[in-house]
């Protein structure tokens, strides 16, 4: 007898992706929200703030320099290499740990756009020129991704190729940073896509260990088929039955299995991801409330407001009131 095929699978199943792990990089679209030219001079140090949500990048396009987060996080940086800081923690960079760092809003800068500008500093010695950026993410998947990142990320290449691609981006970079000219912010948000991807890409490869939980549940056959669906369409009136039939599971073995491997059930993972993206929303867009419900799956306003204060313990209204809230994936 054969088997009713549903809606969705009709829909979906040609879709699904043979790499679950690169889909979720296809997630890691950032959006820019600030960009920095740098000139400094030896000796130089600068202090940065925390920027929560933010991943913030620092690449060399000449000279060298060090960076430190926290106490004992350092790594050191030539031409043609970058650090990402994926969690937005304060953090000090330099000409080397002796110099005594300034802080970043305590510096003259030259602002050149609402999200450009260009710093100089230093004591007049040997030169380094950098990119620095902050960004944003948007999707869950993005955030679940990140969140496993650790404190700090130098870029080292593996082999001359990818040696040779990642100085040729950076020099790009630099030199769309120098010039700014028409569409040179969307240029400098692209190639920041491409650098965080190859960056979490060597990351992984490098550490097979951490190819476990989330990461672990994407390399999986059913379990990356079903992050997939929800990934993609996290607005859907979504079951676990109806995940389960998606993947040729019984109810009781994805629940048990997903649980498992991901540390949350199916609908907690659900629900996380939708009130992520309605908090991204209500702080960076004017949608209606209403529209954002039905969006993100809901039938009525008052049934997403409901939803929202239970898993994050103020009412949307009070977010979009006071803008400032900070919500972790962990």
């Amino acid at each position: 007898m054969n088997r009713k095929v549903s809606t969705i699978e009709r829909i979906r199943a040609p879709n699904a992706p043979k790499d679950p792990l690169g889909e979720a990089l296809h997630f890691l679209r950032v959006d820019g929200i600030f960009y920095s030219r740098a000139e400094f001079s030896t000796p130089w140090g600068l202090k940065l703030p925390t920027f929560p949500g933010c991943l913030m990048f620092h690449m060399v396009v000449s000279g060298h320099c060090s960076v430190l987060v926290g106490e004992n996080e350092l790594v050191e940086l030539k031409s043609g290499e970058l650090a990402l800081v994926p969690h937005g923690k304060g953090h000090d960079i330099g000409s080397d740990l002796g110099a005594k760092p300034v802080h970043l809003f305590d510096l003259d800068r030259e602002l050149v756009s609402d999200r450009y500008e260009i710093i100089r500093h230093g004591g007049g010695g040997q030169t380094t020129q950098m990119v620095c950026c902050a960004v944003r993410y948007e999707h869950p998947a993005a955030h679940q991704l990140i969140a496993l990142l650790p404190t700090v990320i130098k870029v080292q290449a593996t082999n001359p190729s990818e040696k040779d691609l990642i100085e040729s981006m950076i020099k790009l970079l630099g030199a769309e940073a120098s010039k700014l000219s028409s569409g040179s912010e969307t240029i400098l948000t692209r190639l920041a896509d491409i650098l965080l991807i190859q960056t979490i890409r060597s990351w992984i490869e490098k550490d097979p260990h951490i190819q476990r939980g989330w990461l672990g549940a994407l390399q999986d056959d059913q379990l990356g088929k079903a992050l997939f669906l929800i990934h993609r369409d996290p607005s859907h009136a979504w079951t676990v039955q109806a995940l389960a039939t998606e993947v040729a599971m019984s109810r009781a073995g994805f629940a048990a299995r997903f649980k498992q491997m991901v540390g949350e059930t199916p609908m907690q993972y659900i629900t996380r991801g939708r009130m992520h993206l309605a908090l991204t929303w209500l702080q960076e867009k004017d949608t209606p409330l209403i529209d954002l419900a039905l969006r993100l799956g809901y039938q009525s306003e008052a049934a997403f407001s409901r939803a929202f204060k239970r898993f994050l313990g103020v009412a949307p209204g009070s977010i979009r009131r006071d803008g400032a809230w900070t919500y972790t994936m962990e």
